[in-house]
């Protein structure tokens, strides 16, 4: 199977490239980082060029494209640190196009968050319960979410939120709190997979695009950086070293490629693609930007290196919507229920 990219998606990977260059440099990012972690310019200018609606149809106003695309997209977002909830947006509007809310995200005009943990569905039809950590939790006009077997979208105009501190102070953070808050049924049972799948593997995708960056932040450091007379690259361990990131940073691009190949082609072992991919990245992503601390030495170590933003932004990431332990234990129930079916581990 071929995972290159068609000529389409390497423009897509170009010009997000080139944007993200110009309007997110370490200097914007660390802008924003100390103004609450939302750089307005940098979302309208993601907005003008239709990226939230990426993979929202024609007929409601998106671009028409799948996951494939939207993984480029991100990749390019993860490896500039971008501080917009571009991920948050593209996965509430995979729920919410077609609905009253389209034309309101797809416009930037309202901004949604999206969460993992299950909310409790009343009677009346309302939620209760307190999200995990949300990456713009704070600033969202409404809550995608899983309660009980249904996806649901909640108006947060109302609801209480609480601020969190986070490590990574590219990205707000704030737990919603719901009591009785009306709801919107957006799907059912596969309605929620599909949410969870999504938001592993785009996740994953963040990753990888940070993995990527401060993988080449330490080869760039590597053959500047002289000790003894010589670069420190050219030593036995730091050739080792970056090796082993590439080889990490490699894995990680199959598996998110793979995974997001598998949701959008609606592939029977999307949901073990998903969970791979975010096992592999999960542990892998941190991997390789703890290794980019040692490459770098003490000066990794400062305020004016970028690699911390890296490590920082990898461990946000390892966590949002499930960490690998939690998708390991996924993974293994999918198996062990196909081993105990009689079925194919794999298909």
């Amino acid at each position: 199977m071929d995972f290159d990219l068609s000529a389409d998606q390497e423009a897509l990977q170009d010009a997000a490239r080139s944007l993200l260059g110009d309007r997110c440099t370490s200097a914007h990012v660390r802008a924003a980082a100390d103004t609450g972690g939302f750089d307005p310019d940098l979302w309208a200018a993601m907005v003008e060029q239709g990226w939230p609606a990426i993979a929202v149809d024609d007929a409601h106003g998106g671009v028409g494209l799948g996951t494939v695309e939207v993984a480029v997209l991100l990749e390019q977002a993860g490896a500039h640190l971008a501080p917009v909830p571009l991920l948050q947006q593209i996965l509430a509007l995979d729920a919410l196009a077609g609905t009253d809310r389209t034309e309101a995200l797809v416009t930037g005009a309202q901004i949604a968050c999206v969460a993992r943990t299950p909310l409790e569905r009343g009677a009346d039809g309302s939620v209760s319960g307190r999200t995990e950590p949300v990456i713009y939790g704070a600033r969202a006009d409404l809550l995608v979410a899983p309660a009980g077997d249904e996806l649901v979208m909640v108006d947060l105009s109302d609801v209480p939120r609480t601020a969190e501190p986070a490590m990574d102070r590219t990205r707000e953070l704030a737990r919603v709190e719901l009591d009785g808050a009306p709801a919107v049924t957006v799907g059912g049972a596969d309605a929620v997979a599909h949410h969870l799948d999504r938001g592993a593997v785009y996740h994953a995708a963040e990753m990888l695009g940070g993995a990527d960056a401060v993988l080449a932040l330490a080869v760039d450091y590597a053959k500047e950086r002289k000790q003894f007379g010589r670069p420190i690259g050219s030593f036995q361990a730091v050739k080792h070293r970056c090796a082993d990131m590439l080889v990490d940073v490699e894995g990680m691009r199959s598996a998110v490629y793979h995974a997001a190949w598998a949701i959008g082609a609606g592939d029977a072992d999307a949901p073990v693609a998903a969970a791979t991919a975010k096992i592999w990245c999960s542990d892998a992503g941190r991997r390789v930007a703890e290794s980019a601390l040692q490459v770098h030495g003490g000066i990794g170590f400062t305020w004016e290196s970028d690699v911390h933003l890296f490590l920082k932004r990898a461990q946000l990431d390892e966590v949002a919507f499930g960490d690998a332990r939690h998708h390991r234990r996924r993974l293994a129930a999918i198996l062990r229920s196909r081993v105990e079916a009689g079925e194919a581990v794999l298909g």
